[in-house]
């Protein structure tokens, strides 16, 4: 199963609407979600930047997610192709 990583916050609703998109359109791709206010680092990384959507090392998108491009890089990067 693939993965997304997603760089998120409570009580953001850009977070909550990215995730809602992610579940909606790709219901296959596994969420992996990481609150950056639980570290400093990742705090200064993305401050209030978020939410922050990875596909392996590739950001896929920051704020809104942009499913034509999720799914041009998730069809590039298929392992079965």
């Amino acid at each position: 199963m693939r993965k997304i990583t997603l760089y998120t916050r409570r009580e953001c609703h850009l977070c909550d609407e990215a995730k809602a998109a992610m579940m909606r359109h790709f219901p296959d791709l596994a969420i992996e979600e990481i609150d950056v206010d639980t570290d400093p680092e990742l705090t200064r990384l993305y401050g209030e930047e978020v939410p922050v959507g990875y596909l392996d090392e590739t950001k896929v998108f920051k704020y809104h997610l942009d499913v034509k491009r999720l799914r041009r890089l998730l069809d590039e990067t298929d392992p079965k192709a």
